[in-house]
């Protein structure tokens, strides 16, 4: 089968780029059609794999700063030449599944989103502290994205949500329906630990949109012990928060993950996601979550069971949160038996049969 994927950019890592390792290993060697790729940022073995990029990746400053180019988007994934492809799955929270096939290719989208910046602005811009010029410079053309993102849904065959909460956004800005299957996790790295330690944890990227401010007043007023790892933009704020009780642990290598998590008490999560790996890696490890009941985590977590939830970002509800819930009632077993089912190998197999179906039902001519 002649199948080619898509992705919106590659200049980082995250939740987004686990699913693309797993689409090039279920077909490998195919090729990559991406608006960027920043060499030198992306892993090692990525230069074995056949990246075609558009036009945007040799403009001024695109692989630093890719909002630069927001317009331009939607013209770059209509240049790639698709023609010929039995199969196209674009993986997307940008505009990669705004790609143009033949009626005779299957494009199937893996939507990790409708596009956040388009359709959720306001709450982007407040999220990422957008300088003064972007705010006056993106509202302009955001009618025009509106516009194209509407319509390029309709070039989609099928949409594959990661969470209730993104199908549901499908359904409201595309009109589409969608099914879903959960991103993948490798949840065999993690296992429970032998003894636990006096800590909470927060695992990720330090920026403004995680709510890790709440997080740390509501541990400063407890006077309990959080661990914080990882890194970003917003670390020198939030150290100027921090109480004597909160302790900054920067980049922690993958190796060392699996040990920090399942000594914790629980994983603590005060934001909102789409999906949500972290809280998975967690419950993999054996440790309950506590975490704001909005996005991802309400298909992930069972109260009183793998964790607690949450109804208000505040300092007050996560201190009851905390308070009110007994670690040492949970299960390990139960709680690790529980994040498997959102293993890699389970992606992988969900994904093939759905591909596989659709591919037979339009040979059929269904």
């Amino acid at each position: 089968m002649n199948v080619a994927l898509v992705h919106d950019w590659l200049n980082q890592i995250g939740g987004a780029e686990d699913v693309l390792e797993n689409l090039m290993a279920l077909y490998p060697q195919r090729p990559l059609y991406t608006s960027l790729y920043w060499r030198e940022k992306m892993p090692t073995h990525w230069q074995q794999w056949d990246i075609r990029t558009s036009f945007i990746d040799r403009l001024p400053g695109a692989r630093r700063k890719q909002q630069l180019y927001f317009p331009l988007y939607p013209f770059a994934f209509e240049q790639f030449d698709l023609r010929g492809y039995d199969l196209v799955i674009s993986n997307k929270s940008g505009f990669c599944h705004g790609v143009i096939t033949g009626p005779e290719t299957l494009h199937i989208c893996y939507c990790l989103t409708p596009t956040r910046y388009v359709w959720r602005y306001h709450q982007y811009a407040e999220q990422e502290k957008l300088g003064r010029l972007t705010r006056l410079l993106l509202p302009p053309f955001l009618t025009f994205l509106r516009q194209w993102d509407r319509l390029a849904a309709d070039r989609v065959d099928y949409f594959i949500a990661i969470s209730q909460e993104v199908r549901r956004r499908i359904a409201k800005v595309y009109r589409r329906e969608s099914v879903i299957i959960y991103p993948p996790v490798d949840t065999q790295r993690f296992a429970p630990a032998s003894r636990l330690d006096d800590y909470y944890l927060f695992v990720g990227r330090l920026v403004p949109y995680r709510r890790i401010d709440l997080l740390i007043e509501a541990f400063n007023k407890m006077g309990r012990r959080l661990l914080i790892a990882g890194s970003g933009r917003d670390r020198e704020r939030l150290e100027a928060l921090a109480g004597p009780t909160i302790e900054f642990l920067g980049y922690v290598p993958n190796a060392d993950l699996p040990d920090l998590l399942a000594r914790a008490q629980a994983f603590m999560f005060p934001g909102e996601e789409d999906f949500g790996i972290a809280p998975i890696q967690a419950m993999a490890a054996g440790r309950p979550v506590i975490a704001y009941a909005a996005g991802g985590v309400l298909d992930t977590i069972i109260p009183g069971v793998t964790g607690a939830l949450f109804y208000e970002q505040s300092v007050q509800a996560i201190v009851a949160a905390v308070e009110r819930f007994d670690a040492s009632s949970v299960k390990p077993s139960i709680i690790r038996e529980h994040a498997a089912q959102f293993d890699t190998a389970v992606f992988r197999r969900k994904l093939q049969a759905f591909i596989n179906e659709k591919m037979a039902s339009r040979e059929r001519g269904d």
